[in-house]
């Protein structure tokens, strides 16, 4: 099979019937051997009803449907596990994804041997202060932190190689970040190609301002999984020794500050009446427990089946 469309949804029934037909066109005029596979994240109108009729008209569509609304990374991931196409293409429900779009897509994994590419809206018909500006501020954050140099992460118009989404899981709200899961994963080559956006047609959208929030959130919580998932030790372990030599050094000029002035007959406190004497003790426990937490994640990711440290690209001769 050469492609498989993965299209997460909620609450899209009036576009999902005109969506089917522009999708068809495209792959009938490319002889495309294909399937749609609809997630239905927990909607609420008549989707799931128009996606019903679309299975009975059309063998080639294929749908999930979830009991309630999960969120989009679930849905992909659901998606990605029934894919079985060489290509993968994902694209929202809501016509703002341009299915002509596909043709080209496909060529580039195929032809030019990408692993994954992702769309650039590069012209935008949202509102500039609701989602362009923060989108703006958002993607330039995560080439930064992430270093994959995409303009547009969150363009829902992607396409993968098979590979790559058996070998990446998406969950939480990760689906912004596929493009940095697959480089974690091993996958580098990754592309990027300007793409139509059209204006929505029906309905409105389904995410806010908050969406930025979480997704900076996630951001961090990737970076940090990227650098330190595999070795804890080497965040943890580093800043709790850090911690506790400074502390174990402070109360170690505090003691032997006090025996100085006892051997010579000075005037002293006791050492619980300095202040530092709590700040050293302190910084010794905050040392101590960093390292710990440390050592317990070393100890986790060692529990572990050794077989999900790694991900195997292909195998010859095996049985």
């Amino acid at each position: 099979m050469n492609i498989s469309i993965v299209i997460p949804l909620l609450n899209e029934d009036e576009s999902l019937k005109e969506l089917h037909e522009w999708i068809l066109k495209i792959m009938n005029e490319n002889n495309f051997s294909y399937e749609v596979i609809f997630i239905d994240d927990g909607s609420t109108d008549q989707s799931w009803h128009v996606i019903e009729q679309l299975t009975q008209q059309n063998p080639n569509v294929k749908a999930i449907r979830f009991l309630k609304n999960f969120g989009k990374s679930q849905a992909l991931h659901a998606g990605f596990a029934k894919a079985q196409g060489d290509v993968v293409i994902t694209m929202d429900a809501d016509l703002q994804d341009n299915p002509e779009e596909i043709p080209e897509l496909y060529n580039m994994i195929m032809q030019e041997n990408f692993d994954l590419v992702s769309g650039w809206k590069k012209k935008r018909y949202d509102a500039v202060v609701s989602k362009n500006l923060p989108s703006k501020l958002f993607n330039w954050a995560a080439r930064k932190t992430s270093g994959v140099q995409l303009n547009d992460f969150n363009c829902g118009l992607k396409a993968y190689k098979n590979l790559v989404i058996k070998n990446i899981e998406v969950s939480g709200e990760m689906h912004r970040y596929i493009p940095v899961l697959a480089k974690n994963a091993g996958f580098s080559k990754i592309g990027e190609k300007v793409v139509k956006h059209q204006a929505r047609k029906y309905g409105e959208t389904k995410f806010g301002m908050e969406r930025f929030i979480n997704g900076f959130l996630d951001l961090i919580t990737i970076w940090f999984l990227s650098r330190f998932g595999k070795r804890p030790m080497h965040l943890f372990g580093a800043w709790g020794v850090v911690m506790f030599m400074i502390g174990f050094s402070t109360a170690g000029y505090i003691g032997i500050s006090k025996l100085y002035r006892l051997y010579n007959d000075l005037p002293y406190d006791l050492v619980t009446n300095s202040p530092y004497f709590y700040i050293s003790l302190t910084t010794m426990i905050i040392g101590t427990q960093l390292f710990l937490a440390g050592f317990l994640g070393e100890l986790i990711l060692r529990s572990k089946n050794a077989s999900e440290n790694y991900k195997i690209a292909s195998e010859l001769n095996l049985k």
